[in-house]
């Protein structure tokens, strides 16, 4: 992508009435990855800003006369390594529309998602990018992130996990 002269931007937490834009970069998120999106603001703000949240969101705010009012989006959480006997820093999504990539706010949302795990002496910083997204595997590579290739990432959905609790 060609880089855009003059883009300015901001990145800054989220607050809870940010949630219809969070949805929406989360939406275009899940159009590029050809998934269905399920989201609703009650489930937004259920887990975002109340008593059970459990992400944490930041938005790239633009701050030029370019482009739309927000850039990009990541949503992250805090899992903890048994082996590290740390936290991890979970990175659920990120999210920059096509047309903005290449101007370093993919690099500046992630740099800021690193500071972040410093800060809360992380043992590691994970995610995980579909198969087929080759430049962002190659954008992730290029920062020093490694694929864990030797690793399978394994799913219940409800159905599945509703039977075995029940069982």
């Amino acid at each position: 992508m060609p880089k855009i002269e003059g883009l300015k931007w901001e990145i800054r937490d989220t607050t809870e009435e940010d949630i219809p834009v969070i949805m929406d970069l989360c939406y275009q998120l899940s159009v590029y990855e050809k998934l269905e999106f399920k989201g609703t603001e009650e489930l937004y703000r259920k887990y975002g800003f109340s008593e059970d949240k459990i992400y944490d969101c930041m938005l790239v705010e633009n701050k030029g006369d370019i482009g739309p009012e927000y850039l990009a989006v990541a949503l992250f959480y805090y899992t903890f390594s048994t082996f590290e006997a740390k936290p991890t820093l979970w990175l659920e999504d990120i999210f920059v529309p096509e047309e903005y990539r290449g101007n370093g706010i993919g690099t500046a949302l992630l740099k800021k998602l690193c500071q972040i795990a410093v800060e809360k002496d992380c043992g590691r910083v994970e995610w995980t990018v579909i198969d087929w997204n080759e430049p962002s595997r190659q954008f992730y590579f290029s920062l020093g992130a490694k694929a864990m290739d030797e690793w399978t990432t394994f799913r219940m959905m409800p159905e599945a996990f509703k039977k075995l609790a029940e069982s």
